[in-house]
Order: structure tokens, then C-alpha cells, then sequence
């Protein structure tokens, strides 16, 4: 037993990374534990336990008196072997968690293995087992038990049963990873992502720039034939993907921003980070997008806040007069606005509606009001509104 109790020990240093003496005291104390049970030590008596570094042979004693029991000698081996297993299950748990503490921020493949109340438990390889949260799944997407999925390491979490390891489909980065992935120029820091904005399942407008004057950064991210891009746009399950060409110019930012829509006139404030942009009727839709959608994105994209107007047309008589549309305006970006509420992962369009209804504009003042202030708006829940401010204190970190 003490031979092979030291082979198993220094084996565990070699492949587990753990300490020798840190597997000799938890020994010691475990086997103490053993000893209190089948030695009878009176009160004043000390009863201590020691592992010979050495020669492996385990000696007890009471008051520094050397005690010999055949019970214990009878169930030491036992409680040295468990402790040596427990030992090697918080090794590798911890092997797991500083592997993957290292990908966070990366891309991890893996297999659908099951689904559990909506969330997608993930085999990665069979290393590990990863969680996509209900939150962190695209709207649009569907997967089935054994498909093969790629998704964004999110965070690694310390528990008890081990490494809680987190993964997103909806984070922005995630489409970044998987342009690094595809195109050459990324990867090699030739091109650059600037920045991106996305409405994960719908749309994402990312916005590229090539450090090389003879590198075409859309074309590099667009491919021969489209083929890159459409390698990304297949892996999101058909999300469209507008790539914009990042310019220090900020009026024709924000015209390849607005992209496909054609603008007339920008007109800039600076200093307040507001623009106004000026379309032809007919340009009007584009610039505005479904629901908002290409004129929000186009706002993040850039991080100002852009409204959107018709441009004057003729009449008869020779004048002039307005389009009667309504000024369409994207959510204030300044800082004494805070976040939009549109940059919360996994909130419904009705959801959205309520809190903006309730008079919350911004993420702050999501915080601000709690969970019994959110509790009391119509439609929320108590644990929609501990999700509500779970992924209002993400953004605002």
C-alpha cells in the first residue's frame, strides 16, 4: 500500500498538475477523520496523523505517542483511495476550468447533447459540457439533439460540480470570431473590424477597413463570388449581413452605413453626435429598414444618432413643399442617455414596447427602478425582471 499509494501521487503531479503536498496533507486529514473513529482519544488527548514523504507508511499518534489499530490499518488503504479519487475529480474539474477560462472571447464547437427548460446543453468534444442560455439563442434558429454547433464562449463560472461554462449565438463577437475565421486578412491583422451592430437572427451591419491601400476590405470580406460571406451567412441560418466600409469621414460613414439606401444630404453635429439625413421618397424604406431596423443598426454601427427625413419635391406651380412623413429618429447614443434598451440580449419587440411604455428608455433606468418597480409593469414577471437586470448589469460592467 505505501509504495503504491506514492506511485499513484507522484502520477497525479505528472499528468493532473497537483502538488505532491498538497495530496499528502489532504491525505493526513482524511485519514485522521478515519482514526477519530476507531481510536479512543479522551478529551485532553491530541490524535494527529503523519504520511511519510518517503517511504509512504502512515503513523498515528496520541499525544505524539505512536498508536497501532487494526481497525484503522483496515480502512486506511480505503480512505486514501477516496481521497486520492476526490483529489482527482477537483484536479481535472479544475483542468477544465483553466482550459476554457482561456476561450473566453473565442469560438467552441461542439454537439447538441440534450435541452433542458429551453436551454441547449452542449458536448464540446467531449471534454466538457457547455450551456446555451434561452437568452443567448438566436430567435430565428433551431437545433436539434446531435447537430453540430459553433458558438461564442460567453464566461466560465467556478461551481461545486465544476466548471459552469457559458456560451452565446446572439453576442456581436461572435460574428466578428467567425469573419476572423473565414477571411485570411482578418486573421492576419490586415483588415480590420471597426465595429459591429447586430439584431441576432435578422441582421448584422459590420464595418471593416484595410490598412493596406491595395487590400479592398469589403471585397476581402465579401470573397470570390460572395463565397465567404456567405459561408458566415449560412452558419447564422440565413441572418443577413450588410459589410460597410469604415471611413474617417463621418458623412460618408454614414451613407455606406445606410446602405442599400441612397442618401441626398447629411447634415452633422459634432459635438452632440446627431445627423441629419436627408433621402428621396423612394429611399425613404430603405433608409428606415423594417420596424427601424437598417436606420438602428446604422446608428449603432456608427455611434450617433441619425434621423431620418425626405428631401423637398416639386409641385405644379413650381414650389416646393415637404413629403408628409414622420421624422423617423434612432435612439440617443450621447452619454447622458445611457444604453438603449435595444441592446438587451433576448428581449422581445413586446417586452421592449412595455418598459418604453412604462417610461424606461435606457438600461440605467431599467436598473434604476429594480425588480419590484419592473415587477409592476405589465407583462413582466418575476423572473423576466431578474433576467432583465441579469443582462442590464452586463452591459453597464
Amino acid at each position: 500500500m505505501s509504495q503504491e499509494l506514492l506511485a499513484i501521487i507522484e502520477q497525479m503531479e505528472r499528468e493532473k498538475g497537483v502538488k505532491k503536498e498538497i495530496l499528502f496533507e489532504a491525505v493526513e486529514s482524511a485519514l485522521l477523520s478515519a482514526a477519530r473513529k476507531v481510536i479512543d482519544v479522551k478529551p485532553d488527548e491530541e490524535l494527529t496523523v503523519s504520511l511519510d514523504r518517503h517511504t509512504g507508511k502512515i503513523k498515528v499518534f496520541r499525544n505524539k505517542e505512536e498508536v497501532t489499530s487494526v481497525d484503522f490499518g483496515r480502512i486506511a488503504a480505503s480512505t486514501a483511495r477516496q481521497v486520492i479519487i476526490q483529489k482527482i475529480r477537483e484536479a481535472e474539474k479544475e483542468v477544465v476550468f483553466n482550459e476554457f477560462q482561456g476561450k473566453v472571447g473565442e469560438i467552441v464547437s461542439g454537439i447538441v447533447y440534450r435541452f433542458e427548460k429551453g436551454n441547449i446543453i452542449v458536448d464540446l468534444l467531449g471534454k466538457s459540457e457547455g450551456i446555451l442560455p434561452k437568452r443567448e439563442q438566436s430567435p430565428k434558429e433551431e437545433f436539434k439533439q446531435g447537430s453540430r454547433i459553433r458558438a461564442y464562449l460567453l464566461e466560465v463560472r467556478k461551481e461545486a460540480r465544476g466548471a459552469q461554462i457559458v456560451l452565446s449565438r446572439t453576442h456581436p463577437n461572435l460574428v466578428k470570431k467567425l469573419f476572423e475565421l473565414e477571411v485570411p486578412e482578418i486573421y492576419e491583422g490586415i483588415v480590420e473590424v471597426r465595429a459591429i451592430s447586430r439584431e441576432p437572427g435578422e441582421r448584422t451591419k459590420i464595418a471593416v477597413w484595410s490598412k493596406n491601400d491595395k487590400v479592398d476590405s469589403v471585397g476581402a470580406c465579401v470573397g470570390m463570388r460572395g463565397n465567404r460571406v456567405r459561408n458566415i451567412v449560412n452558419e447564422l441560418q440565413g441572418e443577413k449581413i450588410d459589410i460597410v466600409r469604415f471611413n474617417d469621414d463621418i458623412k460618408e460613414y454614414i451613407k455606406a452605413a445606410l446602405s442599400p439606401a441612397e442618401v441626398s444630404e447629411i447634415k452633422t453635429d459634432k459635438e452632440k453626435m446627431k445627423a441629419e439625413v436627408v433621402v428621396a421618397q423612394d429611399q425613404l424604406s430603405l433608409a428606415i429598414g423594417k420596424h427601424g431596423q437598417n436606420v438602428r443598426l446604422a446608428s449603432r454601427l456608427i455611434g450617433w444618432e441619425l434621423d431620418i427625413r425626405t428631401k423637398d419635391v416639386p409641385v405644379a406651380d413650381g414650389l416646393t413643399k415637404k413629403e408628409e412623413v414622420k421624422e423617423v429618429k434612432t435612439p440617443k447614443l450621447e452619454e447622458e442617455s445611457g444604453i438603449s434598451l435595444e441592446e438587451l440580449s433576448g428581449v422581445g419587440e413586446k417586452t421592449l414596447e412595455n418598459l418604453k411604455n412604462a417610461g424606461i428608455k435606457t438600461v440605467e433606468e431599467l436598473l434604476k427602478s429594480g425588480r419590484d418597480g419592473l415587477v409592476d409593469i405589465k407583462g413582466i414577471g418575476e423572473k423576466k425582471a431578474e433576467k432583465l437586470i441579469e443582462e442590464a448589469k452586463k452591459l453597464t460592467k
